[in-house]
């Protein structure tokens, strides 16, 4: 089932590059960089002094894998780099999960994503630790720091348009969900405090300790690994296969990622729907994605052959600093 619908026009497209990103996407980006945080310290020291309970342990956890999956799975395998296919139900079920984590809507990092594959660790990068921040250990600082949370205020949503998402415009379902991204973002935040507020017994107090602890923290958490993925595992680790930037496995990053921190593998086949490629590499989303697969709800899942993966591999494959596979 294709996973844009047909019409007899095409809906105008967004400008290919913008000259800064939009204000409105810069605040709520802020707010999801700054607010977390802040949270984080009203939690544990005196000015909050709260204790956490199973609920928000339980919570916190269902929506950091609901939303994470959303991302790994649904922004960046399916709708980035297509690498399978599924039905339109399961198609907006992983959208609006993807965009609970609140890394923005559908079109915007899909296209970013393509953008960074195309121009990984070159000029054009949104989000290369190495292009453009100088020489020396004073370059390395400023560009860990660019690619953890920098561009997130410089370069993000940047590319939109024709170029890197005309397969995400044409589709309806996709704009619709997009449009709706403030829905999201509030069902994000407010499914915890209404699940601690319902477990409290009409507590606002326990709904609000919900609300920090599964909807702000999680979102901090969660968000954070992901941008570590564009940080660490272009810095640390280490290098399976050749590719033409400067991706690595950094194993540490695996399980609470989903996977994506193979990012070496990923690279050298950005078309797969599996990343961790040998046995000891986990992979949840891979696990989930071959699941589904078994059942029905994918199909076309790709994945390389046993001979195009030592066609890629690295001529002379070791541990580079900071991880092992």
């Amino acid at each position: 089932m294709s996973t844009a619908e047909s019409g007899n026009t095409r809906p105008p497209l967004v400008g290919t590059v913008r000259d800064k990103p939009l204000t409105s996407a810069r605040i709520i980006t802020l707010a999801a960089i700054v607010i977390p945080p802040l949270a984080l310290l009203s939690v544990t020291g005196m000015l909050w002094g709260v204790a956490v309970g199973p609920v928000d342990l339980i919570t916190f956890a269902v929506m950091y894998v609901a939303c994470g999956l959303g991302i790994t799975i649904g922004f960046h395998r399916l709708f980035s780099h297509r690498a399978f296919k599924t039905t339109r139900s399961m198609t907006a079920l992983w959208a609006i999960l993807g965009s609970m984590a609140l890394q923005g809507p559908v079109t915007q990092w899909v296209t970013d994503h393509r953008k960074h594959h195309a121009l990984s660790d070159r000029e054009g990068d949104p989000h290369s630790p190495h292009h453009g921040h100088g020489p020396g250990w004073k370059g390395v600082i400023k560009g860990l720091w660019h690619a953890q949370v920098g561009w997130l205020l410089t370069t993000k949503g940047l590319e939109r348009g024709e170029r890197y998402g005309r397969d995400l415009y044409a589709d309806r379902l996709i704009r619709r969900i997009d449009r709706l991204y403030l829905l999201w973002l509030a069902l994000s935040l407010g499914i915890p405090f209404v699940v601690g507020w319902a477990a409290g017994g009409g507590s606002l107090w326990l709904g609000v300790q919900c609300f920090v602890w599964a909807g702000l923290l999680r979102v901090f958490v969660f968000d954070h690994l992901t941008w570590s993925v564009n940080s660490i595992c272009h810095m640390f680790g280490r290098r399976d296969y050749e590719t033409q930037d400067e991706s690595r496995n950094f194993w540490p990053l695996a399980i609470p990622v989903f996977g994506e921190a193979w990012h070496n593998n990923h690279h050298a086949f950005p078309g797969s729907a599996r990343h961790g490629l040998q046995w000891k590499q986990i992979d949840l989303s891979w696990a989930l994605i071959y699941g589904m697969e078994k059942v029905g709800l994918v199909w076309d899942v790709k994945v390389p052959t046993e001979e195009r993966q030592k066609i890629r591999r690295a001529k002379a494959p070791g541990a580079q600093a900071g991880g092992d596979a």
